[in-house]
């Protein structure tokens, strides 16, 4: 049998919502599938830094930053920051329409000092995956460093809150030609989401290491959640949502399997024969 490159979203996929710690029956589906010859991948929108508390479980490597760092077998293969120019147009134009900024580097993140704020105060209005990760970061302070701390280092994303749509919509129109917004369901008077440059996405991640892996597409299988999964399920040969994902997601995916809290990826691998 081919080996399968299996690509893993970790918020709201992997993990529970804004935790580092696997369930033991995806750890022990991730192990029987690499014994079987498989290859098994972070797909995150995470920088770097921030996978620091999985990767002690021996992943065969990354695709962090929404595609635009990709790691393989501890071997860097695709490394895309934004431009110093792009970098500074926008974080200018996000801080004049008053939206919250986090600025993301392979070794950290830089936030506004208003992001811990607002999180906070919308910390019991409930979320989406990608917004229950941000305020557990926020509180552990996980690689998180003010603003005025950030020195120059390059920029792959933007992750933004927003007191409304229309502030985003604003940005979104002055950066269309060289930027795509991956905006999360709105929820209960703000919106968050993510700014990531066109020259890459969780699927460019996925056609990166399959083709320095030599595997084709039609081997490989995605496992998400969310709204910042959609080019990664739509590139993967075989695309799996999980039951606790958005439903925009589940009209995306080949399959539907059971939620993270359900053993959901194991099940999957075990259906699927990818262990």
């Amino acid at each position: 049998m081919k080996p399968k490159a299996i690509f893993l979203d970790i918020d709201g996929t992997l993990t529970e919502p804004g935790t580092n710690v696997p369930p033991a029956s995806a750890l022990e589906a991730i192990r029987r599938a690499q014994e079987a010859g498989n290859y098994v991948f972070l797909c995150t929108g995470r920088n770097y830094a921030m996978l620091s508390p999985l990767l002690k479980y021996g992943f065969d490597g990354v695709v962090a930053s929404s595609g635009g760092y990709v790691v393989c077998r501890d071997e860097v293969i695709y490394d895309s920051p934004m431009t110093d120019e792009e970098r500074d147009r926008m974080s200018q134009l996000l801080k004049e329409n008053g939206i919250f900024r986090t600025i993301e580097c392979v070794e950290g993140a830089f936030t506004d000092d208003g992001f811990k704020n607002f999180l906070r105060e919308h910390a019991n209005e409930g979320g989406n995956s990608e917004m229950l990760r941000w305020q557990e970061q926020i509180e552990k302070d996980l690689n998180i460093l003010p603003m005025e701390a950030y020195k120059g280092q390059a920029v792959y994303k933007m992750v933004v809150m927003s007191p409304s749509m229309e502030s985003l919509e604003i940005c979104r129109e002055e950066l269309k030609d060289d930027f795509s917004f991956c905006i999360q369901e709105p929820r209960g008077g703000f919106v968050n989401g993510e700014i990531i440059s066109r020259r890459f996405d969780k699927g460019t991640g996925v056609l990166k290491v399959c083709e320095h892996l030599g595997i084709s597409l039609e081997d490989s299988v995605g496992f998400g959640d969310s709204m910042n999964d959609k080019e990664m399920l739509e590139v993967a040969g075989l695309s799996v949502c999980m039951e606790n994902g958005s439903e925009e997601m589940k009209k995306i995916a080949d399959v539907i399997c059971p939620s993270v809290t359900e053993d959901g990826i194991k099940k999957a691998f075990e259906k699927y024969h990818l262990m």
